[in-house]
């Protein structure tokens, strides 16, 4: 299976906490050039992958709509943009 094979099947969490390594490994600097390269596309996907995520749970995040007197008399779906 490939690197963005796995990824797409990590959660948000363990995505984010990929990424927040990748970032403090490369803010360090004591990587070589191509595992920095290597690294860096790494995050860019995962952060995509995150990106897509976060999008797909605010489109299943349901408002609730009231009614003139107040009272709640459904939900309608959240303006996502």
């Amino acid at each position: 299976m490939s690197a963005a094979e796995n990824a797409t099947e990590l959660s948000f969490e363990a995505a984010m906490r990929e990424l927040e390594e990748i970032v403090s490994a490369l803010e360090k600097g004591n990587v070589d050039l191509d595992k920095s390269i290597a690294l860096y596309e790494r995050g860019e996907f995962l952060k995509k992958h995150c990106d897509s995520l976060l999008k797909s749970a605010e489109a299943r995040i349901e408002k609730i709509v009231q009614g003139a007197d107040g009272a709640a008399k459904g939900v309608a779906p959240l303006d996502v943009e």
